[in-house]
């Protein structure tokens, strides 16, 4: 039985006489330089084979992945050998998984989506390594892995079959309808569903389905989805009641915190509340009953509206008051015209005891006559 040493000399001995036949094409001889670096090689290895035949006869059980790493340097290391295999990655570096591919995708196996409940349900079905994206279904994908006998369904009971629907095409499209339209600030149209229409949204229904889309997103753990609902709900031109219906569904299935959602609507009741109430007074007086959180939110931002107002009335006042001080010298010259019946006609301190310029004249002209 011959020693990894004497294997690897051979196998060298054997690379090296292919590489010179394909180098010179047949020839029979070879140039100097070509031959010192041969010659170099085959040294290399020699020496690299008598330290495995030392490993071997110390008993060290690191020879195989010695003469592995002799191959591997003949075939030229960390690059591309014969054949145009790759160097294995140092120890230290973790190996990089390739990315997945649609098609790698559209592989993945099926999962089924059961969506609503009682008699109203539906069966949708998605390919696992899209769904996994999500936090949620990455977690209940994990369950259906470990039991492979059981069916690979996942409930959703409690969201509307619109918004899964929507879920679903921005996993596969990376967008959901009605699309945003490029260059301007507004969504496409569907003359059947209504969606995306620029007549005011009475009902509520176009703010309430990316509404259910946001909410959905949330639980779901696909924040890229909540923000791109969010920014359709600010293209929907509503009525009152649509908004009031829309207010209603936010602040009953969205957290307290959630100030992303919740603040622009405050804000809008706070802004137009005393014009629109009037249109929806009794849905907005049922609004602030059932949602005293909404009544508080909109109370808050009412009352920090009218504090600063009050503060920069205050501010307006004081420099009223410091432009009318600048302005006092001359109050007592009107005063003084008063008391004189000069018929408000301002005058200096002093010229009201010497009467108008008729009297002023005539006395002037006594002077002069009396002097003559």
């Amino acid at each position: 039985m011959s020693s990894p040493g004497i294997e690897l000399i051979e196998r060298a001995e054997y690379i090296m006489e292919e590489v010179i036949e394909r180098h010179t094409g047949g020839a029979t001889g070879v140039t100097q330089d070509e031959d010192v670096r041969f010659q170099m090689t085959v040294a290399e290895s020699r020496q690299e084979v008598v330290d495995v035949d030392n490993d071997v006869a110390m008993g060290n059980g690191s020879a195989p992945a010695a003469a592995d790493t002799s191959q591997s340097d003949l075939n030229g290391s960390g690059g591309n050998g014969v054949g145009g295999a790759t160097g294995a990655p140092a120890d230290n570096e973790p190996a990089q998984e390739a990315p997945l591919t649609f098609i790698d995708y559209l592989k993945s196996p099926i999962i089924e989506i059961m969506v609503g409940s009682g008699n109203v349900k539906t069966l949708l079905t998605a390919h696992q390594a899209l769904l996994v994206q999500s936090p949620f279904f990455a977690d209940a994908c994990a369950g259906l892995d470990e039991n492979e006998n059981q069916l690979k369904r996942v409930e959703l009971a409690d969201h509307e079959l619109d918004a899964v629907g929507c879920f679903l095409q921005y996993l596969y499209t990376g967008e959901y309808f009605p699309r945003k339209l490029e260059n301007t600030r507004g969504l496409e149209s569907n003359p059947n569903a209504g969606d995306g229409s620029s007549e005011p949204d009475d009902s509520g229904e176009q703010l309430l389905k990316h509404a259910r889309v946001y909410t959905l997103a949330d639980k779901l753990g696909v924040p890229a989805l909540q923000t791109l609902a969010h920014s359709k709900i600010h293209m929907i031109n509503s009525t009152a009641k649509g908004e009031i219906a829309y207010a209603r569904f936010v602040y009953a299935n969205t957290p307290r915190d959630d100030l992303t959602i919740r603040k622009p609507i405050a804000a809008f009741w706070a802004h137009r509340s005393h014009v629109l109430r009037h249109e929806a007074e009794e849905a907005f007086r049922s609004m602030c009953l059932e949602f005293p959180e909404f009544s508080y939110d909109v109370l808050n931002l009412v009352l920090d509206a009218k504090e600063k107002r009050g503060d920069k009335d205050r501010s307006g006042g004081k420099e009223k008051e410091r432009a009318g001080k600048g302005r006092g010298s001359l109050e007592p010259a009107a005063e003084a015209a008063a008391a004189a019946g000069g018929g408000g006609v301002a005058v200096a301190p002093g010229s009201a005891s010497r009467g108008t310029p008729v009297e002023r004249s005539s006395r002037k002209r006594a002077r002069l006559s009396r002097l003559s």
